[in-house]
């Protein structure tokens, strides 16, 4: 909607994908075409898509994930005011975390960027990388 680059996410179960991002995560879903599986979704502004395989158009020719897990070799970085909330709805419902919290520190030439940050991974085994910006402080190492 808003945003330059949205990821749409071929999905096994849309109705389970968007319980799981809906209702666990807190994501809203902005607009749904249940006849094709689809949701779009938001979180803050950060904006998703899932799409049901085998409903309406897919991108096949290789291009749909043949196997758990989904999207492999790719983690998709979500900024939230605060990860805590998100850590405890995933315990909540009994869903682990792919990678626990971490605190972690960014070189970026001269300076480094902080993030509180966790990874989990959807019902599809698509990775999340949720994080909380921590600030900027001076790198320990030059550029």
């Amino acid at each position: 909607m808003a945003n330059a680059l949205v990821p749409e996410f071929a999905v096994s179960d849309w109705r389970a994908s968007r319980a799981f991002y809906c209702d666990v995560l807190g994501f809203d879903c902005v607009y749904a075409r249940d006849e094709e599986g689809f949701c779009y979704l938001r979180l803050g502004a950060a904006e998703i898509m899932i799409d049901q395989i085998g409903l309406g158009r897919d991108f096949d020719g290789g291009h749909l994930p043949d196997g758990y897990p989904f999207g492999r070799g790719l983690n998709v970085q979500i900024e939230v005011p605060e990860i805590a909330p998100l850590v405890a709805a995933l315990d909540e419902a009994g869903h682990p975390l792919f990678l626990p919290v971490e605190d972690k520190w960014y070189r970026i030439d001269a300076a480094e960027a902080g993030s509180r940050q966790f990874v989990v991974a959807d019902p599809d085994g698509y990775l999340l990388r949720f994080f909380q910006d921590l600030g900027r402080r001076p790198a320990s190492e030059p550029a």
